[in-house]
């Protein structure tokens, strides 16, 4: 196309000199500025077609051996979008038609050539204007491809619908969203996304959003059910814009999939759940298991200091004292699972723990259960209590063992896994980093979904009455949070579990375990005895003193204040509850500690507070003999206390 900096360039297949010359001729004398070249043959047209790029091409219909119909082919092939006219001498009105019909924009006879500058200014013009057309229709190409491609970078899913609810457009999100390909959804209406239940309703509703659409009838961030192609239900978002553009209305709806905000919400609702029950059990803890302690401890002494008990009176002061141990143990499981039991961490390798397991799990499983264990290479330590990691084996090897009443077989696996982002989004609670993972499987009966998002709590059970207490899972759940640790259920009806238990992984090297639990000693030491339940505080004195100990009785903050600073032989052990009216134990040791230096200190609770036990864990040097206990495990404690090198 010419432009102001473009000199025209014209083309003439014309065999007569003269004839070419009367034609630039008259282009010149109507202004026009050009540069021209005229050929006579077929090879010369190619040639110059060539290296000559014309705007326009005046040709001759009759030059020899090569007529007009045939340049006319010859130029509709190699040059299409530069324009041709026919300049002839030859008046015939078919052949001027066969002209127009093969190409050629003008069709002027020599004798008339004033006709021949309107022609040439009208193909040139024509020629600018298709020029334009085309940038203008590729420049909306690339515009629409750049629209497309913005549309589909959207991370949600779009649909624009019309007024009448048709959709007009969607991106490649929605595509992927709802199951559809773009071409099944345009010109269908939106209702086909909508769940059955809700397309008349919503009819309506877009009916009221269209008349006012201000007013957001339908709602900005509205949580719904939609539907797949295949019929499966999807959660979404909805935010909705409405434009008015020169085809009407247009509704652009923008949809989020929030499976995974739902899967969220769920979790925080039954970890909210778990910590209120987890609450409630830990608070009648302190008040329950003094009373046990007393049972027990009672029962005890008169079975040890009555040797003239009818075997009557021994069998149910035996069948006191046991009841009372169990219920000490549920209280126990009640305790982990509230996450406030106290721990002893130490740094352990998983897989020597299961390893040392093997025979007590083959004893507790039966001779029908298969067990495997599949250690995990190069595993790494984690810093959990003992006792508790083997709780939560044990446990868990009990509930698949209880998966399958017939025969099965229980895999036990571990290893060293990298938690990332990705995981720890779709799990509340969860902090990326290294952990090891504990995996239990069973071939047994599976879990539905529902059963699944209430295995953790206490007393939920799906075994019959009296075959289980239902708090076997809720004390590993305990357990493993409360070591920093995460657990997840992975299970469908019909085939079988996993537990996979997440601890975090240590770089301390392992230490052995092993449990010493010597016979409780004797003693002639002076224990001021410091605890505000007197039933709970007499026990305790009697057992002492049972012991060879000398107890001084304190029964509140100030009467062991009192005692301390008039006693006057050593005192030699505070023997302190931890939740006392006016004081706490920590406080009331730290207050004696400059009128008896020398004393050492032992503390009681029933669960634990943050005076001695941070995120269930001892403070550094902190001594402490939890409730309820036996006559033996107390004597022990306060010997082990008295004789410890400070």
């Amino acid at each position: 196309m010419a432009s102001p900096t473009h000199l025209l360039r014209f083309l003439m297949v014309e065999d007569a000199a003269t004839d070419a010359e009367l034609n630039a001729r008259e282009l010149r004398r109507a202004g026009l500025e050009f540069e021209w070249r005229r050929v006579e043959t077929r090879d010369e047209l190619l040639s110059a077609l060539g290296g000559f790029r014309p705007d326009l091409i005046l040709c001759d219909y009759n030059v020899p051996g090569f007529d007009g119909l045939t340049a006319l082919a010859l130029l509709r092939e190699r040059v299409p979008e530069v324009p041709a006219i026919i300049v002839t001498g030859t008046q015939n009105e078919e052949i001027a038609v066969d002209c127009i019909k093969a190409g050629a924009r003008d069709y002027v006879l020599k004798g008339r050539l004033a006709r021949l500058v309107p022609a040439v200014n009208r193909a040139l013009e024509q020629v600018r204007e298709a020029r334009a057309r085309k940038l203008a229709e590729e420049e909306l190409r690339h515009s629409e491809a750049r629209f497309r491609t913005l549309v589909d970078s959207i991370p949600d899913g779009l649909v624009a619908s019309d007024r009448e609810g048709r959709i007009l457009m969607v991106n490649t999100r929605a595509e992927a969203m709802f199951g559809y390909t773009r071409d099944e959804l345009i010109g269908e209406s939106v209702e086909v996304l909508m769940h059955e239940a809700t397309r008349d309703r919503h009819v309506g509703h877009r009916g009221r959003y269209m008349e006012a659409p201000g007013h957001r009838l339908m709602g900005s961030g509205l949580d719904l059910n939609a539907r797949r192609k295949d019929g499966s239900e999807l959660p979404v978002e909805i935010s909705l814009n409405f434009t008015e553009t020169a085809d009407g209305p247009l509704v652009i709806s923008i949809v989020r999939d929030i499976t995974e905000r739902r899967q969220l919400e769920a979790q925080v609702r039954q970890l909210q759940r778990l910590d209120a029950i987890g609450q409630l059990a830990g608070g009648i803890a302190h008040d329950f298991n003094n009373l046990l302690s007393v049972i027990t401890g009672r029962a005890h002494l008169l079975l040890l200091g009555e040797p003239q008990l009818g075997d009557r009176a021994r069998r149910d002061l035996e069948a006191i004292r046991k009841t009372a141990e169990r219920a000490a143990g549920l209280t126990k499981q009640i305790l982990a699972f509230s996450r406030k039991q106290i721990l002893e961490p130490r740094v352990l390798d998983l897989n020597s723990v299961v390893t040392g397991m093997d025979d007590l799990l083959h004893r507790l499983l039966g001779e029908n259960i298969d067990l495997a264990f599949h250690p995990g290479a190069d595993l790494g330590s984690v810093r959990v209590d003992p006792g508790q990691l083997e709780q939560i084996i044990m446990n868990l090897a009990v509930n698949a063992r209880d998966a399958m009443p017939d025969d099965g077989r229980i895999t036990i696996e571990t290893g060293n896994v990298e938690l990332g982002e990705p995981y720890s989004r779709q799990r509340v609670g969860v902090q990326p980093g290294r952990y090891v993972m504990l995996a239990v499987s069973d071939t047994g009966v599976g879990m539905d979904a529902a059963t699944q998002a209430r295995i953790f709590e206490p007393f939920f059970t799906t075994k019959a009455p009296g075959k289980g207490t239902g708090l076997g899972l809720s004390t590993v759940y305990g357990i493993v949070k409360q070591s920093g640790g995460n657990i997840w259920a992975y299970s469908e009806p019909g085939m079988g579990t996993t537990f996979k238990v997440y601890l975090p992984r240590v770089e301390d090297a392992a230490e052995p375990v092993e449990v010493i639990r010597p016979a409780p000693g004797r003693g002639t030491e002076s224990i001021l005895l410091a605890e505000d339940e007197e039933e709970v505080r007499a026990l305790i004195r009697e057992v002492l003193e049972g012991y060879g100990y000398t107890v001084l009785e304190a029964r509140d903050v100030a009467d062991a204040i009192l005692i301390t600073e008039r006693h006057i032989g050593p005192i030699h052990l505070l023997l302190a509850d931890v939740v006392m009216p006016q004081m706490s134990g920590r406080a009331l040791a730290e207050r004696l500690a400059p009128l008896r230096p020398e004393m050492k200190v032992l503390f009681m609770s029933g669960y634990t507070d943050n005076a001695i036990v941070h995120h269930g864990r001892l403070d550094p040097g902190t001594r402490l003999v939890q409730k309820p206990f036996t006559a033996d495990a107390l004597a022990r404690k306060v010997r082990e206390a008295l004789d410890a090198f400070e």
